[in-house]
């Protein structure tokens, strides 16, 4: 896309939002400096002969550079390599592009259809005014139609010569129409474009930066040219998922066992020798974290997302953990049976047994480290919301499913902050005296008056969802003569349903 020579159209003052730590954009910055200035420095013979060809073509300049809008709502000038003639009508015509442009030049339509017009936009990149990875910068006439709350986002980091946007549109001229294309590129194009440049935004990191680059590179080979790369493919690719999946965990678990081998070796040899210096223990320590790294991938535990792991992922994480130890305990009997085979001697095997079972624990601890933060976190702020009387107090009544579903919902964001759940309300004899999901079950439905009174209730939630008319009808009247507000589970998610669906609704319509 091409646009008119910059006509000064103001802006709004748009502040930097800093959306990820200082070190990322240091990293991000270093990187892009390096590989800008390698880029042009390889590809300078390219260059040359691309400007010689544009300048045998026709008149007119080498270099395209065309008014932007950068970070912080800042214009700049990108460079391109020319792809139009040079007449009034490639400045005064539309500042969209449609495939069928009379005004691109057969060489111009080449660099387009390969995307080596955007190459020249390495010097933005050098001198700050883009990036290698970020979102596509628009010409201020675009910008201006953008809603409020997308300008100040996108406008909050440098843009980029690539995106997932970018990668995904990257046949956008071809859709758009040779009549009216300003109107369909904003009406049928932008809104996606901004969603997806929000979605870097908020997401992006060092690694994903690389899974856009190569997927661009993927989307430049001519077999794949054609063909939709998926959107979740662009957000975690095979860089992000090698890292996050595969080698943060290998190195946790290095970590883990380096840890319990180089403690239960000094704990050993304050008993009996073994004859193993710090070489040989470290490689015991690799050799365990690479046996369990494989085994949890082969079981799919790098993919569980640990801070919402179930009681099963724990049960197979035991499992994984114990075919580990069991390997390494036939490579230790191993060496027991053929003591030349290394150049140290066998372990002995309640050693081996030891490390085992701390590896385990220190596993676990690693992978529900979160997990154990969160409940000590949330008992805390349960025993300082009962002490201090923080909140609407609420009794849930109905200590199943229902009842559980309840005590979560109190235990989110902002219904934490105006209710405190004092405990629940159940019929079953032997739920009485015993805690369900942290709060107590503190009498039977018959008592309510004498538990609201005792405890100042000043709401109660109904959360049986299998109950006859009869019975139901009964605890609404001790609920009523207490005089405390009812709600009604169905009521709760019936509200919170409409909030959500508002919610989408709105953000549809600003999309």
């Amino acid at each position: 896309m091409e646009t008119a020579k910059d006509k000064n159209l103001s802006l709004p003052n748009i502040q930097t939002v800093p959306m990820h730590s200082w070190w990322s954009s240091i990293v991000k910055r270093v990187f892009d400096i390096f590989i800008s200035i390698l880029g042009m420095i390889v590809l300078s013979p390219f260059f040359a002969f691309v400007a010689l060809v544009i300048k045998r073509e026709g008149p007119g300049p080498v270099f395209y550079r065309g008014p932007r809008i950068g970070r912080g709502g800042k214009n700049f000038g990108i460079f391109k390599f020319r792809t139009m003639v040079e007449n009034a009508k490639s400045y005064t015509g539309p500042c969209v592009t449609a495939k069928d442009d009379d005004r691109i030049t057969p060489l111009g339509r080449w660099l387009r259809d390969t995307k080596l017009n955007e190459l020249p936009q390495l010097w933005n990149v050098m001198i700050g005014e883009m990036s290698l990875v970020g979102p596509r910068p628009e010409a201020p006439e675009i910008v201006k139609t953008w809603p409020a709350e997308a300008r100040d986002d996108i406008l909050s980091v440098r843009p980029g010569i690539t995106s997932p946007a970018s990668i995904l549109y990257r046949n956008e001229e071809s859709m758009l129409p040779a009549d009216g294309v300003v109107d369909f590129y904003l009406r049928d194009i932008v809104p996606d474009k901004l969603r997806l440049d929000r979605l870097y935004i908020r997401n992006h990191s060092f690694m994903g930066d690389l899974d856009i680059i190569f997927w661009t590179a993927v989307a430049l080979i001519p077999i794949v040219a054609h063909q939709q790369i998926p959107e979740d493919n662009l957000f975690v690719g095979p860089f992000y998922r090698f890292t996050r999946r595969y080698f943060s965990w290998f190195i946790l678990d290095l970590f883990s066992s380096l840890s319990v081998v180089g403690l239960i070796g000094l704990i050993w040899r304050a008993f009996e020798p073994i004859d193993w210096g710090f070489t040989p223990l470290a490689l015991l320590a690799f050799a365990i974290a690479v046996f369990f790294s494989a085994v949890n991938v082969l079981f799919g535990l790098d993919r569980v997302y640990w801070s919402r792991a179930s009681a099963e992922d724990g049960f197979l994480l035991l499992i994984s953990n114990g075919l580990s130890s069991v390997i390494l305990f036939m490579l230790n009997s191993l060496l027991s049976s053929r003591p030349r085979l290394l150049s140290v001697p066998a372990l002995p095997h309640e050693m081996i047994v030891l490390i085992g079972v701390f590896t385990l624990l220190g596993s676990l601890l690693i992978r529900y480290r979160l997990r154990l933060v969160t409940s000590f976190a949330s008992r805390w702020l349960d025993w300082r919301g009962e002490k201090t009387g923080f909140g609407e107090r609420v009794l849930i009544l109905g200590a199943g499913e229902g009842g559980e579903i309840v005590h979560w919902l109190m235990q989110r964001g902002s219904f934490r902050q105006v209710f405190t759940v004092v405990g629940m309300v159940d019929d079953d004899p032997a739920k009485r005296g015993m805690r369900v999901n942290r709060s107590w079950v503190l009498g039977s439905s018959s008592e309510l008056p004498d538990l609201i009174r005792k405890y100042d209730i000043g709401i109660v939630l109904f959360a049986i969802t299998n109950i006859s008319q009869e019975a139901r009808d009964r605890m609404v009247r001790l609920c009523q003569r207490s005089g405390v507000r009812l709600i009604y589970l169905s009521d709760l998610l019936g509200a919170i349903q409409t909030q959500l669906t508002g919610s989408c609704l709105s953000e549809k319509t600003l999309g």
